[in-house]
């Protein structure tokens, strides 16, 4: 298994958990969000930024999650990012949950590199080749 290119923690809220106590599925997905602009953050770029003179987003295009065992209020979860691919328009990423030893979750993200015009309008580009390197160092310091 690749070692994750980044780790975070994430606690538990009241307000994130149903009725039974256990985390709502759409928070995985929030928590996720989170971590990767963490990650991001921590390489000095972001989802949303300027490079080259253009203004850059990355959107997702897709979202997954897998669930094997629950999370619960108050519990402290483990977050790992892994780039699992830097390509020319795109980056993807691997998402694991762990409370302890227990793995309760792995999600999934593809994001496209998009400049945003004025008009709010998204045009997939490549990504510039000072993030698609910054991003490729990330991944080949963890391999």
């Amino acid at each position: 298994m690749t070692t994750p290119n980044f780790r975070t923690t994430r606690r538990v809220e009241f307000a994130d958990t149903d009725m039974a106590g256990i985390v709502h599925f759409a928070n995985f997905f929030r928590w996720m969000e989170s971590a990767e602009v963490e990650f991001l953050r921590s390489l000095g770029l972001s989802v949303a930024m300027t490079a080259d003179g253009l203004k850059l987003g990355l959107p997702r295009v897709s979202a997954s999650c897998d669930f094997m065992l629950p999370a619960r209020f108050g519990d402290l979860l483990d977050v790992s990012v892994t780039l699992e691919k830097v390509g020319r328009r795109s980056v993807s990423y691997l998402f694991d949950f762990h409370k302890d030893t227990e793995h309760l979750a792995r999600g999934r993200i593809s994001a496209v590199c998009c400049r945003v015009e004025d008009n709010r309008k998204l045009e997939a580009i490549e990504i510039p080749l000072s993030i698609r390197e910054i991003l490729q160092r990330a991944s080949s310091v963890s391999s």
